[in-house]
């Protein structure tokens, strides 16, 4: 008898247990969000997400993170992996390194990339291997282009102003973007002058210094960095 009504409260428990485990909520998927600007990019990811039916707190959970300084972004990388994310989403360059260097397995999204091969972050634009995709606007390539339609707009400007951050993405990179950019400006027959911001309290003094000179047009292209949504401003 005893024997029976042990079976019976076991069986009863594991019947329960299994209609526990059985109802029990899926798990919530966890983004980690990256950015070296501003939340009002975050908002718009929200935004973004919530229009393919992702909302926060319901359907997804959003662990954002930003920084301007390298190894803020680390830090945060760390912390995002340390939560067990199961995706980082950067913004821009820095943050993709960032979480490059964090982690080999999460998946990481990288928007904005200036140039990816060369700064290490994918194997190739068409095969990028790795936990490493993203978008890229080919910056040595486009930033000269970009001049060149400028000057079509503004035939007369000779003297442009470029606000830019040298850190903004990989040393190949702006050193590439620099060098194309300058090319062209000779080439239209522009002369360039160069005002360094790496953080975005020094924008304005570097604006000031701008507006101290001669300079006829300033041309914004990139500059992730500093501005959040904005490497070169030209």
């Amino acid at each position: 008898m005893r024997r029976r009504t042990f079976i019976t409260l076991l069986g009863g428990a594991a019947s329960r247990s299994a209609s526990a485990f059985a109802q029990a909520p899926p798990r919530v998927p966890r983004i980690g969000l990256l950015l070296t600007g501003s939340s009002a990019i975050s908002e718009a990811f929200r935004q973004g997400l919530s229009q393919f039916g992702y909302f926060e707190g319901r359907s997804i959970i959003i662990e954002f993170r930003s920084a301007g300084e390298t190894e803020e972004l680390l830090q945060h990388a760390r912390e995002l992996v340390k939560l067990e994310v199961d995706l980082i989403v950067a913004g821009a360059t820095p943050a993709g390194r960032a979480a490059q260097q964090a982690t080999k397995t999460i998946p990481i999204i990288v928007s904005a990339m200036g140039d990816p091969v060369h700064d290490g972050l994918v194997a190739s634009l068409s095969r990028p291997g790795a936990n490493v995709t993203g978008t890229t606007f080919l910056g040595p390539e486009l930033v000269p282009k970009r001049l060149a339609f400028f000057k079509e707009l503004l035939p007369n400007m000779s003297r442009v102003a470029i606000l830019w951050h040298p850190g903004a993405y990989g040393e190949h990179t702006m050193s590439e973007m620099r060098k194309e950019v300058s090319n062209a400006a000779a080439t239209l027959g522009i002369q360039l002058q160069f005002f360094e911001a790496q953080t975005p309290d020094s924008i304005d003094e570097a604006l000031t210094a701008v507006a101290g000179t001669d300079i006829e047009a300033l041309f914004q292209a990139r500059c992730y960095s500093i501005c959040g949504d904005v490497s070169l401003i030209l």
